[in-house]
């Protein structure tokens, strides 16, 4: 069974240190599941968190896909690339 790990976006947005951190975690241990919770000073509605999971996606790459639960992303990380 593959555990989860969780992160929060902040009011400091979604910056350069925060997506290397989001690649050391799925590189550097057998993590597939992050949660990343999108904090009220972070977004204005739910068009932010698309937003940054799109962002976040396009950083990764094709291995990775994303669904949005209320203000949280979940991010998936597949051992082949996704079409």
């Amino acid at each position: 069974m593959t555990s989860q790990q969780e992160m929060q976006i902040g009011k400091r947005g979604l910056t350069e240190e925060f997506l290397e951190d989001i690649r050391n975690r799925f590189d550097n241990s057998k993590i597939k599941n992050i949660k990343v919770s999108v904090l009220k000073s972070a977004r204005e509605d739910r068009e932010d968190v698309k937003k940054y999971s799109k962002e976040i996606i396009d950083f990764l790459g094709k291995k990775f896909t994303s669904r949005i639960l209320g203000f949280s992303i979940f991010i998936k990380k597949w051992r082949r690339e996704r079409p």
